[in-house]
C-alpha cells in the first residue's frame, strides 16, 4: 500500500463489484477465499526464546491490518474471517513465535500510528520507504510494484504515461495516492485524485464508471482484475517493485528480530514461497529478510 514516487503510474484494484458498500472482498465477488493457514508450521524454541517478554505475556501477537486489499488481506465469505497472503504470513510468524496471532481490522493510514500501542505489529502490505523508516522498523519479506487498471477496453482512453486531466482512485495513505499528487502538480490540467478509506471501494468506483482509472499495488490489481469477470483489465507496466516490510516500533530491536528470525525461517523452509504461490503471487517470495533494507 505501498511504493515510492515513479514517473509512469500502474496498478490498482482490488475485490468489490457490487455498487453498494463493501464489506468482504470475497462476499462481493460471490466466493469464498480457499484457505492457506500454515496449520503445519510449529513453536520453535530458538525464535520463542526472541519473543520480548511483553508481547509473550498474553499468548497473542496483535497484529493491525487494512483487511479489504485482497488478495493480500481481506475478510472471507463469511463476512468475519480474515483470510489472504499476509494473514497466513502473519499466523505463520505468531506459530514460530508459540503464540497466537490476533488480526485487528484497521484503516490503513491509522496502523503505523498504533503500532507498539495498539498493534505489536502490522502486516498490511507496507511498502519499505525512508520516510517510513523515519517513524517504524522494518522487516523485509515480499516485492510488489505497481499498476493501473481500467474499465475494460479503456473506453476512457486512459494513457497510462499521461494521467493529466483524468480521474483516477487511490486508497487514502498509500504511496500511489503520493504519486499520483506529485504528478499532478506538473499537469496543466491536474489529475482528479479521488482517495477512499478502502480499496474496495476504489475498486467498486472504478467497476461502477466514478473513476476512469484506479491506482493500486501490482498483486492488488491482478487479482482485482481477475476476479472481475471481464470488467476491468490492467492498463501499461508494472513499475517501481520495492520491498514489504512487517513493521514494528522504532525502539523495539528484540520484536524486530524476533520476526526477522521468523520470517527468515519461512523463507529457507519454502513455507513463505508456498503461501505466496497459494495467493498467485509465488515472484513477490523474497529470500531474505532484512530490518530497514538499504533501498
Amino acid at each position: 500500500m505501498r511504493q515510492r514516487p515513479v514517473l509512469v503510474l500502474a496498478t490498482a484494484l482490488t475485490a468489490a463489484l457490487s455498487l453498494g458498500a463493501c464489506t468482504s472482498a470475497s462476499q462481493d465477488l460471490g466466493g469464498s477465499a480457499p484457505s492457506a493457514t500454515p496449520t503445519a508450521v510449529t513453536k520453535d524454541a530458538a525464535i520463542a526464546a526472541l519473543v520480548p517478554a511483553a508481547v509473550a505475556a498474553d499468548g497473542r501477537l496483535t497484529v493491525g491490518a487494512d483487511l479489504s486489499y485482497a488478495p493480500l488481506e481481506f475478510v472471507d465469505a463469511d463476512g468475519k474471517t480474515p483470510v489472504g497472503l499476509d494473514v497466513d504470513i502473519a499466523t505463520a510468524v505468531a506459530n514460530l513465535m508459540g503464540l497466537e496471532v490476533d488480526i485487528q481490522s484497521a484503516q490503513f493510514d491509522s496502523i503505523i500510528p498504533a503500532i507498539g500501542t495498539r498493534y505489536e505489529v502490522g502486516i498490511s502490505a507496507f511498502t519499505i520507504t525512508p520516510e517510513r523508516l523515519d517513524a517504524v522498523t522494518m522487516v523485509s519479506y515480499f516485492s510488489a510494484g505497481s499498476q493501473l487498471a481500467v474499465q475494460a477496453g479503456n473506453p476512457a482512453g486512459v494513457n497510462p504515461d499521461d494521467l493529466c486531466g483524468m480521474t483516477v482512485g487511490v486508497q487514502t495513505g498509500t504511496v500511489q495516492q503520493t504519486e499520483l499528487e506529485e504528478l499532478s502538480a506538473a499537469c496543466a490540467t491536474p489529475i482528479q485524485i479521488l482517495p477512499y478509506d478502502s480499496q474496495a471501494t476504489v475498486t467498486t468506483n472504478l467497476v461502477g464508471g466514478k473513476l476512469q482509472a484506479m491506482y493500486a499495488d501490482s498483486p492488488i490489481t491482478a487479482y482485482a482484475v481477475e476476479q472481475a469477470g471481464g470488467a476491468l483489465e490492467t492498463l501499461g507496466e508494472i513499475r517501481d517493485a520495492a520491498p514489504y516490510g512487517v513493521v514494528v516500533a522504532k525502539d523495539d530491536a528484540a520484536l524486530a528480530e524476533a520476526v526477522r528470525a521468523a520470517l527468515q525461517q519461512l523463507m529457507d523452509d519454502g513455507t513463505l514461497a508456498a503461501i505466496a504461490a497459494h495467493w498467485g503471487n509465488e515472484q513477490g517470495a523474497l529470500t531474505t529478510a532484512e530490518i530497514n533494507p538499504a533501498l
